[in-house]
This record gives structure tokens, C-alpha cells and sequence, in this order.
């Protein structure tokens, strides 16, 4: 068995090894890049307001962006910005500014950096209707709270001892006192 013949053996014996090894790190790849795609789609979307899939996609960034520090700093970044209580419009103003760093971060990461840019990000597409929409659903919704609320009060109002109207029996025990 000539020198050949071994390299041969060997090749025949590490190739599919190689071959198996090789496809399993390019799914493994491919499904992070899904993943991380993923999470940018979901928060470009919701970019105008919140959705399930936007809290859950920004819940996942320290896990799917693990080996990129940019994203995890620009994520830190906007979640201090989130954790604010009552954010004035000087806040709510860097909340956004943050946002979109952030997604900026997550597209140069993707390969995007010359397809997406700050512009595109700044600018979503909201149709003026659906503006129109939730700021009725909300003043529905405000305006059910405040019946809910009134409601509640009345109910208290009738079911304190002052406002309950006497028996019988007690005006009786009254006139024997």
C-alpha cells in the first residue's frame, strides 16, 4: 500500500466528516442571521407603537446579538432611555433617538449598513387613518374608564350607611326611645 493509496483512505474516511461538520456551522449561521433578522423586522414594524412581537424581540437581543457588543450597548441605551417614569418630551425625544441607533446598529450588523440608513429608519410609513384610528380607540377607552369610574363611585356612594334610607323598624325603635 503505496503513500497514495493512504492519502486516498483518508480522504475518503475525513470528507464526509468535513462535509457534516461544514453544513452544520452554515445552518448554525444561517439560522442566527434568521434570528437576528428576526428581531430587526419585528422592531422596524413596530417602530410608531408597541406589539407583543416588538417587547418579545426586544427581550431576546442580549441572547440572539450575544457576539455583537454594538447592538447590546445601543440596546442598554434605549432601555435606560424606557425606564424612565413620566418622560418629558425632551425624554421621549432621546427614546426615539435611542430606538432608531439601535435599530441602525442591528442593520449594520446584518449587512445593511448601505440599504438601511438613518433616513429609512427615521421614516416609517404610518397611514394618517390608522393615527386616526387608535386616537379613537383610546379616547373609546378613556372615555369607558371614566364611566367605569363614575359607576364605581355611584355604587359607593349608594351602599354607604349615610345614604341608605331607614327601615321601618328603626324609625319605630327611634319614636320609643
Amino acid at each position: 500500500m503505496g503513500i497514495d493509496d493512504v492519502l486516498n483512505l483518508i480522504a475518503i474516511i475525513i470528507a464526509p466528516i468535513a462535509a457534516v461538520l461544514i453544513g452544520q456551522w452554515l445552518q448554525n449561521r444561517s439560522e442566527r442571521r434568521k434570528d437576528k433578522l428576526d428581531i430587526f423586522k419585528s422592531l422596524m414594524i413596530a417602530r410608531n407603537g408597541w406589539s407583543y412581537e416588538s417587547v418579545r424581540a426586544l427581550n431576546i437581543i442580549d441572547i440572539v446579538y450575544a457576539d455583537d457588543t454594538n447592538v447590546r450597548m445601543r440596546w442598554k441605551e434605549y432601555y435606560d432611555r424606557l425606564c424612565i417614569e413620566n418622560p418629558s418630551d425632551t425624554d421621549l425625544k432621546k427614546i426615539k433617538t435611542a430606538q432608531e441607533k439601535l435599530l441602525e446598529a442591528m442593520a449594520v450588523s446584518l449587512g445593511y449598513k448601505d440599504t438601511v440608513t438613518w433616513e429609512t429608519i427615521q421614516n416609517p410609513y404610518v397611514p394618517k387613518g390608522m393615527i386616526k384610528a387608535e386616537q379613537m380607540q383610546r379616547e373609546y377607552q378613556n372615555g369607558q374608564l371614566a364611566w367605569a369610574k363614575l359607576a364605581e363611585s355611584f355604587n359607593n356612594s349608594m351602599q354607604s350607611p349615610a345614604a341608605k334610607p331607614q327601615e321601618p323598624r328603626d324609625l319605630e325603635e327611634k319614636q320609643h326611645d
